[in-house]
């Protein structure tokens, strides 16, 4: 099943505890195209400059990942972002970011993409989000991310967005941020009757909620005994959700809580190395081996 993810492309470099990564592939298409091509195919649709090193083409290549729609823009200069973790990792400090590419018109899909049946807008500026999704012809299922910049200087363009998908992804301190209420389910519940028929909350090690039609939902995270390098782990859940949503017949209440449980799983690898270390060659049997492993965790007889 089709599955189209835009968002950004860049170069990272991030400082933690453990130790440094510079100049290493990042952005938020990245993480979820990698952890959705585990599934389905992806077509990936977003824009570097022309400072965008070939390896890390190489290595998108290397998966499941078309980049018929990736744009090189001469002249340009790829997105890039330095941050820092300390402590309990809970948060990245950003240290400093160049939107470059980003700060330009949004880029085209290409008509071959335009029959995408599944759609993730990852953080983007929200007005680009809904430019994209208009280019998309009768999408099955059409979901997006946001950030806490966006709802700080960019609220009321991104509630429109929010107005035209099928559901939203995000963490805990954005629902509350965005919609002022502190409960989580009941931040939830504001973000539903804006339109979408689910919201997930990214609660980070304490896992994640599902609101719906059919009321609330929620797992832990896994058990992660090593954790290097958090960057990606939303977007990697976002990749592990959409990607197993779109290789599945059914979109119904079970489908998603069970897509849930890979999300989760596909975030717990992501943080184990920076960058893409740890999911860049990681074979699919391990990943429904601690699918399984989540599962019977969840269960109670």
């Amino acid at each position: 099943m089709s599955l189209l993810v835009t968002g950004s492309i860049g170069i990272d470099s991030v400082t933690s505890p453990f130790g440094k990564a510079e100049n290493v592939l990042g952005g938020s298409a990245v993480y979820f195209a990698f952890a959705a091509a585990q599934y389905v195919p992806v077509r990936l649709v977003g824009a570097v400059g022309d400072d965008f090193p070939p390896r890390f083409r190489g290595m998108l290549e290397s998966r499941n990942i078309d980049l018929s729609g990736l744009e090189v823009r001469s002249g340009s200069k790829t997105f890039r972002w330095t941050g820092r973790y300390e402590g309990a990792l809970a948060e990245a400090e950003t240290v400093e970011v160049h939107l470059n590419v980003l700060s330009e018109r949004a880029p085209v899909v290409p008509e071959k993409f335009a029959d995408s049946r599944f759609v993730f807008l990852a953080n983007t500026h929200p007005t680009l989000q809904r430019e994209l999704l208009a280019q998309i012809t009768s999408p099955r299922l059409s979901v997006c991310d946001t950030m806490n910049l966006w709802i700080e200087i960019e609220r009321d363009s991104l509630v429109e967005t929010l107005t035209r998908v099928t559901g939203v992804i995000l963490n805990d301190g954005e629902a509350r941020q965005l919609t002022g209420r502190t409960n989580l389910i009941e931040a939830a519940e504001f973000v539903l009757d804006l339109g979408p028929k689910f919201v997930m909350v990214k609660k980070g090690e304490h896992g994640a909620l599902l609101v719906s039609a059919d009321g609330p939902a929620a797992i832990p995270a896994y058990p992660s005994k090593l954790v290097r390098d958090p960057t990606g782990a939303g977007d990697s859940f976002a990749g592990g959700v959409l990607g197993y949503l779109a290789s599945q017949d059914e979109l119904n209440g079970p489908a998603l809580k069970r897509a849930m449980v890979h999300g989760t799983v596909a975030a717990s690898f992501a943080i184990e190395d920076f960058s893409l270390g740890r999911v860049q060659k990681l074979p699919r049997e391990e990943i429904d081996d601690r699918v399984d492993e989540m599962v019977r965790m969840l269960r109670f007889d």
